[in-house]
């Protein structure tokens, strides 16, 4: 099986270029690739990199990610997360290959309280949810053979996270304010890149398992609650000598102006990806426990 992989320098590619390699050749490209085009602001070129390559898997792990970003600049937004997303599902349906790609829960309303499920009424608040929506659209009227996953509040060792922001936080400040009032799942990209290699060779012998699924650990926490936690878990490690934090502040999401509207309810109902695949998946706070671990030297 030969696997083109888009986006592999971010979180999720990065992960993805391991978890993918045991199924087959992967050609893992970027935006800076210069063998073949990986760059989604070039939709056309990075379909005729499918003709080129003519993979059995196109997965696409690129994206314009930064939410407040997008609201000042919603046609590259556009672009990125919709178009090129159409003209990749176009080229992936010519050569006969399946695609995998990653939306979000941003394309939800992001009120109530109850999980999301995947056929509930969609209803994105600002421009990144609406381009990804739209990204969905197209890959759903482009080609059949897909697999869309729905996942949120990402994070990765590799590179920036919350985790590490507040770890940084707490040795420079007496007191912290958090959000309260969003609550999610943390979401490890490694588990994004096994549930996908999982799925990918699933869906190979069962073609019928194609569809939209949400993927995110067990349970839900608040930005609040995660911070605490990873506090707490740096000092039960002995990792706290050198924090100054004396008080985590819980604040309302107005507490924090943003660009962007950012949703209250980001939980994900996982019944259909772990009964269609016969997965379990594990609490949160076992990913962020391996970051932890992960990040400490």
């Amino acid at each position: 099986m030969k696997i083109l992989l888009l986006g592999r320098s971010g979180q999720v590619g990065w992960e993805l270029a391991r978890a993918l390699a045991p199924l087959g050749e992967v050609v893992a490209l970027d935006s800076r690739s210069t063998d073949h085009c990986g760059d989604l602001s070039r939709p056309a070129d990075v379909a005729a990199t499918v003709h080129a390559l003519r993979p059995q898997v196109v997965v696409n792990a690129a994206a314009h990610t930064a939410v407040d970003k997008a609201e000042s600049e919603p046609e590259l937004a556009r672009v990125l997360n919709a178009t090129a997303v159409g003209a990749l599902a176009q080229a992936a349906t010519d050569v006969g290959a399946w695609m995998v790609h990653y939306s979000t829960d941003y394309v939800f309303a992001g009120d109530g309280t109850s999980p999301w499920r995947e056929d509930d009424p969609v209803g994105p608040v600002n421009v990144y949810g609406r381009t990804k929506l739209e990204g969905e659209e197209l890959l759903r009227q482009h080609c059949a053979q897909h697999l869309l996953f729905r996942v949120s509040w990402v994070y990765a060792a590799r590179g920036g996270n919350f985790a590490r922001t507040m770890l940084r936080l707490a040795r420079e400040r007496e007191r912290l304010t958090v959000i309260e009032d969003q609550y999610g799942v943390p979401t490890s990209a490694e588990l994004i890149a096994d549930t996908t290699a999982h799925a990918i060779r699933a869906a190979w012998a069962k073609p019928e398992l194609a569809g939209t699924y949400h993927l995110a650990p067990a349970g839900e926490t608040t930005w609040h609650a995660y911070a605490c936690h990873v506090i707490e878990q740096a000092r039960a490690k002995g990792w706290g000598a050198d924090f100054k934090v004396q008080a985590v502040d819980a604040v309302p999401t107005s507490g924090f102006p943003t660009p962007a509207k950012r949703p209250n309810n980001s939980r994900l109902d996982t019944t259909r990806l772990r009964e269609r695949f016969g997965l379990h998946m594990p609490p949160w706070q076992d990913g962020v426990q391996r970051l932890l671990r992960e990040m400490h030297p």
